[in-house]
């Protein structure tokens, strides 16, 4: 069974951390290009970062880049997303889901059924 599970969001101050983990299962995490994305309320889903199979090409949303920081664990199958200095902004349910394309200028989502995706993790920063 296709698996994504996101763990780690919380209600924080402004400023504060938070470290977002993604579990993978039932399918090889190796083969797959992963991505956060968040949906803030009233808005559409959109990309904040990915990283490739190459476990170095990483691509980040404009908003985010210099603040967060992906990565992939092969060991455990997991998408870290460490993310500093959060402001009300990134209020958002933060959700894991596999990506299509993620080049170092470019992230394509691909289309949504063809994707795996995670319920979502709540984040939300209170100025």
């Amino acid at each position: 069974q296709v698996q994504l599970v996101e763990s780690g969001g919380g209600s924080v101050q402004a400023g504060a951390s938070l470290r977002l983990s993604c579990a993978a299962s039932g399918f090889n995490f190796d083969y797959y290009t992963f991505g956060w994305y968040r949906q803030a309320p009233g808005k559409e889903r959109g990309g904040a970062s990915c990283i490739s199979t190459d476990d170095v090409t990483t691509w980040y949303a404009d908003s985010v880049k210099g603040r967060f920081t992906i990565s992939r664990d092969k060991s455990r199958n997991t998408i870290p997303l460490q993310m500093n200095n959060l402001g009300p902004e990134d209020t958002a349910v933060y959700i894991c889901g596999t990506v299509t394309l993620c080049a170092a200028n470019e992230f394509y989502a691909g289309q949504d059924e063809f994707n795996y995706w995670g319920q979502g993790t709540q984040v939300t920063v209170s100025s």
